[in-house]
């Protein structure tokens, strides 16, 4: 049995991973969805007072109650509080895996990582307004559409601002990314980042990193969730590929 500590991405409290989290459960293991500070259920929590270092805070917290042996899931945004706090508590993680993400630099910021997203222009009162629409090509199914549209929550600005304190204690823990091809993301493009050469892409290619690929978009959880639960079982035992292999 393993226990998955789930964490979510921009807007979405533990409620995105419910699906997700059964499937986990009825296969016999731990399910733990995370709601971060000033989102979903608790956001009366003062979400614009809410910042990366309060979400690394919470998430630090449940490794400590949780751990030590945590598969600790993280999807897009996600990462960086995830990573922070496996950063904190390398011995409470027994792998960490990236749901259609990357991983951000120490003193890196999601904004810095991504200024493409252009989240700061649409930003009011201190947090960004949940997105009108998520483009079909993400293959969300229209039930779960309309359970994001209910959900969903403002994003605090401060969590995608604040620079994320890594000391490279993560480095050494066993990884999996799991890439969704609609999205953009597979094995093939994180070959092309390894052979750069760039110092930030060469854990990659490490021994205890694997990858798996998903044929759907960037919200797996809701568009995928058993194929999702399935990989991440397979992956919480070392399953996968490496980057060179295949």
């Amino acid at each position: 049995m393993a226990t998955f500590l789930l964490v979510p991405g921009l807007f979405m409290g533990g409620w995105a991973w419910s699906a997700v989290a059964a499937e986990l459960t009825g296969r016999g293991h731990r399910a733990l969805p995370v709601t971060l500070p000033g989102m979903a259920e608790r956001a009366g929590e003062d979400p614009a007072g809410v910042g990366l270092a309060e979400h690394t805070d919470a998430v630090a917290a449940l490794l400590d109650a949780e751990g030590p042996g945590i598969v600790l899931v993280a999807h897009s945004y996600g990462i960086f509080p995830a990573l922070a706090a496996a950063d904190r508590r390398p011995g409470q993680v027994a792998r960490v895996v990236f749901v259609d993400t990357g991983f951000p630099e120490p003193g890196e910021s999601l904004m810095a990582q991504m200024p493409q997203l252009d989240l700061l222009d649409r930003a009011v009162g201190g947090v960004v307004p949940v997105p009108e629409e998520i483009p079909a090509l993400h293959a969300v199914p229209p039930a779960e559409l309309e359970r994001y549209h209910r959900l969903a929550t403002p994003q605090p600005v401060r969590t995608i601002t604040e620079p994320v304190e890594l000391t490279g204690a993560w480095l050494k823990l066993p990884t999996t990314g799991v890439l969704c091809l609609a999205n953009g993301l597979s094995v093939e493009f994180a070959r092309t980042l390894h052979g750069t050469g760039l110092p930030r892409f060469a854990k990659l290619a490490e021994p205890g990193v694997t990858f798996f690929e998903l044929a759907t978009g960037h919200y797996p959880m809701l568009s995928a969730p058993m194929e999702l639960a399935d990989v991440l079982m397979r992956a919480a035992t070392g399953g996968g590929v490496g980057l060179y292999e295949g």
